[in-house]
């Protein structure tokens, strides 16, 4: 059932072949939106789209290539007539090896921040201008619970989400004193069932001798709500910051992790 909270405006999300991204752009072509989703997984992209139906688009886009979205933004305004949501949803997390602040690879951190941090930076920079002129718009920053605890475990991608809220502050508070009616908040979930959280176990399982039931069991202790949170949990806090109900909503961390960012 939609109740087209987003008619009429057009949006891009990012990292959307699977996972949240998938879940955020079906939610928001649900409710009115022209949505195109990117990725570099160009065939589970084109088949994510053609799921989505109501109008979906993919266009393959490696999230750190500035020409990438320079062409992106370009040919979105000159085919829909102008851009008002951005979700950058695109990230990276897993890697081979060590993730803590001992061990990690100097290669391991470049990678993670270059996608997460770049990749963010590149989808603000391109879209401003682009909102600005289509009269106002939203962007919502996937950030994640790692950016409010220690995550000595996953210490690059902890680092590069914690920068992604500061960089939507920034600017959020640059948009907003320029008067150019574009809000950005970033979005925080916790663990989440999705793919990536569940390769998450078996690295887990691997890493500390355990079984994959046993690191499973271990995250959802540290849940107060004793439960994960699913993909469509995330889409509606998205399609919240993105809707004209947050008009008045801009530099805001909304935190979607069943309390987990309040245990000790």
């Amino acid at each position: 059932m939609s109740n087209g909270r987003v008619s009429g405006k057009v949006a891009i999300v990012t990292g959307a072949a699977s996972g949240l991204g998938y879940a955020i752009a079906a939610m928001l072509a649900r409710e009115g939106a022209a949505v195109t989703l990117t990725d570099v997984n160009e065939a589970a992209g084109n088949e994510a789209a053609a799921r989505i139906g109501n109008g979906a688009r993919f266009v393959r886009q490696d999230v750190v290539e500035e020409a990438g979205w320079k062409a992106l933004i370009a040919d979105i305004v000159a085919r829909d007539g102008g851009l008002h949501i951005l979700v950058n949803n695109a990230g990276i997390g897993l890697s081979p090896g060590k993730r803590d602040p001992e061990h990690a690879p100097l290669e391991q951190w470049q990678r993670i921040n270059k996608v997460n941090g770049e990749g963010v930076f590149l989808g603000c920079k391109y879209a401003i201008p682009a909102m600005r002129d289509s009269g106002g718009g939203s962007i919502v920053n996937l950030s994640s619970i790692a950016a409010l605890v220690a995550t000595p475990f996953l210490t690059a991608y902890g680092f590069s989400k914690a920068g992604v809220a500061q960089l939507t502050k920034s600017v959020a508070l640059y948009c907003a004193q320029g008067r150019t009616r574009i809000r950005c908040n970033s979005v925080h979930p916790g663990q989440i069932y999705t793919p990536m959280l569940d390769s998450l176990f078996d690295e887990l399982s691997a890493d500390h001798g355990i079984t994959r039931d046993q690191a499973k069991e271990a995250f959802l202790t540290k849940i107060p709500m004793g439960e994960f949170g699913e993909p469509d949990d995330i889409a509606h806090a998205v399609l919240y910051l993105a809707s004209d109900e947050a008009k008045h909503v801009t530099g805001t961390q909304l935190v979607v992790d069943g309390g987990m960012n309040l245990n000790p």
